[in-house]
C-alpha cells in the first residue's frame, strides 16, 4: 500500500465515524459504523508500518510531549496512556511542580498520530458519559463515584482498542499473498526501536498504578463499552484535546 491509498483508507475511518456521530443515527447502527472504523483504523496502522518497513522515510519514530490539565488530570493520563500502549506507543509520566500531568509519549509518527485521534474522540465521549451518570443516592462520596466511574470507562475503551488491533495483526500475519511472519517482525521491530528510545531517554523508570475508592467503575465499564473508539471530528476546526507540550 502506498502513501495515497493508506490516506484513503483513514479518510474512510472519517467518514464512517462522522456518520456515528449523527443524531438521527440509531444506537445499534452506530455500533455497526463504530466497529467498522474501528477495524480500519487498525489495519490503517499495519498498512503504516508495513509501507515504512520498504519506505522509512514515510514513517519514522518520533516523540510528543503532551499538558494534560485538571480536572481528573491523572485519570485522562490513565487514558492516553492506556490507548498509547494499545496503539504501539509508549508513555512516560513526568513529575513536576506543575498542575495537571504531563506526558512523554514515544512511537512511530503513525502511531502517536493514531493515539492522539482517538484520545481527542474518546475523551469528549467520556465527559458526555460521566455528565448523563447518575450517581447513586447511596454513595458516600460522589466525587469518588464519578471518578471510578471515569476510570471505567477509560478501561472498557482501551479493552476494545487493544481487541481491535490485535484482530488487525492477526489478520495480517494470515495473509496468504505474502511472508505471514513480515507483519509480526516489521512491528516486533518496531517496538524494540520504541523501547530502546525510551531507554535512552529514561535510564530509570517505574510503573504508575491507578487506584479507585468509588463504586461507579462498572457503571463507567459498561458506557465504555459502548463509546466510538476513533474519530470524525478530526480536520473539521474543533479544539485538540493533546496539546504538545512546550
Amino acid at each position: 500500500m502506498n502513501t495515497e491509498a493508506s490516506s484513503r483508507l483513514l479518510d474512510r475511518v472519517h467518514k464512517l465515524l462522522a456518520k456515528a456521530e449523527d443524531e438521527s443515527v440509531t444506537p445499534p447502527e452506530a455500533q455497526a459504523l463504530t466497529a467498522k472504523a474501528a477495524e480500519l483504523m487498525a489495519k490503517y496502522g499495519i498498512d503504516r508500518a508495513l509501507l515504512a518497513a520498504d519506505r522509512p522515510e514515510t514513517d519514522r519514530p518520533t516523540s510528543k510531549m503532551i499538558d494534560i490539565d485538571n480536572p481528573w488530570a491523572r485519570v485522562k493520563a490513565h487514558l492516553l496512556c492506556g490507548l498509547g500502549s494499545a496503539l504501539r506507543c509508549q508513555c512516560i509520566l513526568l513529575s513536576g511542580a506543575r498542575p495537571g500531568t504531563r506526558i512523554h509519549v514515544f512511537g512511530y509518527a503513525s502511531d502517536i498520530e493514531r493515539t492522539d485521534v482517538l484520545y481527542a474522540s474518546v475523551l469528549i465521549q467520556m465527559w458526555h458519559g460521566l455528565a448523563g451518570a447518575q450517581v447513586p443516592a447511596w454513595s458516600r462520596s460522589p466525587r469518588a463515584w464519578r471518578r471510578s466511574w471515569l476510570l471505567g470507562f477509560a478501561a472498557a475503551v482501551i479493552a476494545r482498542v487493544r481487541a481491535a488491533e490485535q484482530h488487525a495483526e492477526q489478520a495480517a500475519s494470515a495473509e496468504p499473498d505474502g511472508d505471514s511472519s513480515r507483519a509480526a517482525l516489521v512491528l516486533a521491530d518496531r517496538s524494540l526501536v520504541i523501547r530502546q528510545n525510551v531507554a535512552d531517554a529514561y535510564p530509570h523508570t517505574r510503573k504508575a498504578r491507578v487506584t479507585y475508592t468509588g463504586n461507579g467503575y462498572g457503571a463507567g465499564y459498561a458506557q465504555g463499552k459502548r463509546a466510538d473508539i476513533g474519530t470524525g471530528r478530526v480536520g473539521r476546526g474543533r479544539t485538540r484535546a493533546l496539546s504538545s507540550g512546550r
